[in-house]
């Protein structure tokens, strides 16, 4: 071991480190991370004041003692045009490359678009069925606005926006939006017999028959059962609300309205067509600028426009995944030629947003030239806007103008590397690999951003506890009645999150509660301010439980509350004896540390973020890509204060057998490092015998300010919920 005393200089404070240089660069990176909070990957490293940058893989032994770092955000690291663009050599060897293709497309295009119109106009037609009134209130109906506008307010909250904006609100909505459809429409490799619900198999084409075509069926693919061997239909609807292409008399259409609204619900299923259509009806429904985009190497999706980005924005049903329009060419490797954007007022060749291979997308667009295509979707967007008001069509043009300078300019923008897309997840294996679609079956990055805990209702939560056991040891004479009085709250508050999140109300009936319970109520009130609840009492003596503040506040907290009810009953259930010296932990947990700050070696988006890590419930978990070849997660407390680290737990994940932490004992790479920041050594603890959760106690006094969480080991992803304690 080599010891080396380092001064870094950062934003004018000095900072004395003594550091093993056998730890490395990565490592050190790290400790200074905890000193200035500057993440690793925003560091440049310099000896002495204007010295040259100290590299990833440079020797500790003979840097400089003398170091300054400067953090990208603060604009003091001044970054290369490479590293955000294109080079100017390697600029001109592509628009030589594109020159070169368009010369070729010369000679191998025609000028008539007529295959293009033919591929083209019979999506005009179809996206207009999305502006009748009807079609979007029947679409509303079957959506539960409600608890996606509470998700949607919650997943800002998380972020820390409890007041959001209009556009930011909106976003949040569509992005649930999405979520929800992903769930809730169901993909089709093959029907199931209509005869005997077995399984079925491809049996050619059919014609549509009268029934089929007033709904919109475009086609009918014809399925033989392997059982009965009887022929089910499946017709492919291009009416999301298979309503007739005919029927838009009011009177007329509510006659029916019932019994076709029966026949969505029923029908909600198919493959990308079905279910880019449908989506698309939604996001008008709710009044999103929205286009149906249809790729002609075979996929269709969804675009709306953001005003909260101020852009259009990619969404893919079938997937479930948004902004993220390289998604095809990087993840599924698709080799596209024309992407066409269709909506009510034009129709638009977006084809750049989803390639950085414009030279090779020229290559194989043959359709017809450049210009003809150009011509010919001009022709069709002005007969779209003919009747459109002048005021409409300057705002429209003013638009499509920027569009086009932001498609141009990211056509030779670098795409990030950090982001790992994923292949094809809709439709079976075999299916996947015979289009070439298959791929890695997640969306990750391996680089995360710093990430901000929204936390302190947790440890809210935990610190009303103690209020409680207090008063069940005073008030129950064993394990089980208190056992029962905690299930009793945790019922109540359970049917309270079913009630209509910003109105949140239930009334608390003594009949149905034992006496010991209604006993118990008032011990329960900091446990209701911690969800943002009161209690609310008439004089004829009944009780409501009732929002108190922010709405959100508490569909924040209610998730956190259930799972530390289980938590404590569990322990309860657990301990020996129950009385005031059973009264610590692991059953009382107060003190927990909050509002830190999360980096972690990647994460998987959008529900595997680092600080799923850390917020208090079972219900969601931080997930690591490559966690299977080591992975690390780091909580930075806020500000510099010293506290003693009494314990923490660690909790798989436990949903995939790979995550069963019953794997977890023995296995000998399995290690936690912890660091102190005042002394910069590290603490290792080896080979240890892990389970569900963890007791660690630190053996090194008061001056931990971070702990890392290095994990070589098999399992990926992996899940850690951290709980730190300090003292009273």
């Amino acid at each position: 071991m080599v010891t080396r005393k380092f001064v870094v200089n950062h934003n004018g404070s000095s900072f004395d480190v003594d550091y093993d240089a056998d730890d490395g660069f990565e490592v050190f990176k790290f400790q200074l991370f905890s000193l200035t909070s500057v993440p690793p990957d925003q560091q440049k490293i310099m000896a002495g004041e204007n010295g040259p940058t100290i590299l990833d893989d440079s020797d500790l032994l003979t840097i400089s003692n003398k170091l300054k770092l400067v953090s990208i955000n603060d604009g003091e690291k001044e970054k290369s045009d490479a590293e955000f663009s294109t080079s100017d050599e390697e600029l001109a060897r592509i628009l030589q490359a594109e020159e070169d293709a368009l010369m070729m497309q010369q000679f191998v295009a025609a000028e008539n678009t007529e295959i293009v119109d033919q591929r083209i106009r019979p999506y005009v037609d179809q996206v207009l069925m999305y502006e009748d009134p009807h079609r979007q209130e029947a679409a509303r109906k079957t959506v539960p606005i409600d608890k996606l506008e509470e998700k949607a307010l919650v997943a800002l909250a998380r972020e820390g926006t409890f007041q959001p904006s209009k556009p930011e609100q909106d976003h949040a909505f569509l992005l649930q939006l999405l979520f929800w459809f992903k769930q809730s429409f169901r993909w089709v490799n093959s029907p199931p017999c209509d005869s005997c619900g077995n399984e079925s198999t491809r049996h050619g084409m059919g014609v549509a028959n009268s029934s089929e075509t007033r709904y919109a069926a475009s086609r009918v693919e014809l399925y033989r059962c392997t059982s009965c061997l009887a022929i089910t239909r499946f017709p492919r609807y291009n009416d999301p609300l298979k309503v007739p292409t005919s029927v838009f008399r009011p009177c007329l259409f509510f006659n029916i309205l019932s019994s076709l609204f029966m026949q969505l619900l029923e029908t909600r299923k198919g493959r990308c067509g079905e279910w880019a259509n449908c989506f698309t009806l939604y996001c008008r429904a709710f009044n999103y600028e929205s286009r149906l985009i249809l790729d002609f190497t075979d996929h269709v999706w969804t675009e709306c426009h953001s005003p909260h980005l101020g852009r259009w924005m990619h969404l893919d049903p079938c997937e479930g995944i948004f902004d993220n329009p390289l998604l095809y060419e990087k993840g599924w490797k698709k080799n596209l030629n024309y992407v066409i954007g269709i909506a009510r007022d034009g129709v638009y060749d977006v084809t750049k947003r989803y390639t950085r291979k414009w030279s090779e997308v020229l290559g194989r667009r043959t359709l017809t030239t450049e210009s003809a295509l150009a011509i010919s979707l001009s022709n069709i967007t002005k007969e779209r806007r003919k009747s459109f008001a002048s005021q409409t069509l300057h705002v429209l043009e003013e638009r499509d103008r920027n569009e086009a300078e932001v498609l141009q300019r990211e056509l030779y923008s670098k795409d990030n590397g950090s982001i790992s897309l994923p292949g094809r997840m809709s439709g079976d294996v075999e299916w996947r690999v015979a289009r070439s679609e298959f791929g890695s079956q997640s969306l990750g990055l391996s680089s995360c951003p710093v990430r901000k805990c929204i936390d302190d209702h947790v440890t809210k939560i935990y610190n009303s506890l103690s209020p409680i056991l207090s008063q069940l040891v005073e008030v129950t004479s064993s394990k089980t009645e208190a056992s029962d009085i905690i299930r009793s709250m945790k019922e109540i508050l359970v049917n309270l999150k079913n009630t209509p999140f910003k109105t949140r109300r239930i009334s608390v009936d003594s009949v149905s509660y034992s006496a010991k319970f209604m006993k118990m109520v008032p011990s329960f009130s900091k446990l209701l301010d911690a969800l943002s609840l009161k209690i609310e009492s008439d004089v004829n003596g009944s009780m409501d439980i009732c929002l108190s503040s922010d709405p959100v506040k508490t569909s924040l907290a209610l998730p956190v509350v259930f799972h530390a009810l289980d938590d404590l009953i569990l322990h309860i259930n657990h301990i020996g004896r129950f009385d005031n010296t059973s009264i610590s932990w692991p059953l009382l947990k107060l003190n927990r540390l909050s509002c830190g700050f999360v980096l972690a070696s990647g994460e998987e988006l959008p529900f595997g973020i680092a600080t799923s890590a850390f917020d208090g419930t079972r219900m969601s978990k931080w997930e690591e890509p490559n966690g299977a070849t080591g992975c690390w997660i780091i909580y930075k407390l806020l500000g510099d204060p010293l506290y003693k680290i009494v314990a923490y737990e660690l909790m798989s994940a436990n949903d995939a057998p790979e995550r069963d932490p019953a794997e977890w004992y023995g296995v000998a790479d399995f290690f936690l490092v912890e660091k102190c920041s005042v002394c910069g050594k590290f603490m290792q603890h080896c080979h240890l015998q892990l389970c569900c959760s963890l007791l660690v106690e630190t053996d090194f006094g008061e001056c931990l300010i971070c702990f890392c969480l290095l994990l070589s080991a098999f399992i990926s992803p992996f899940h850690r919920t951290s709980r730190i304690i300090k003292p009273p």
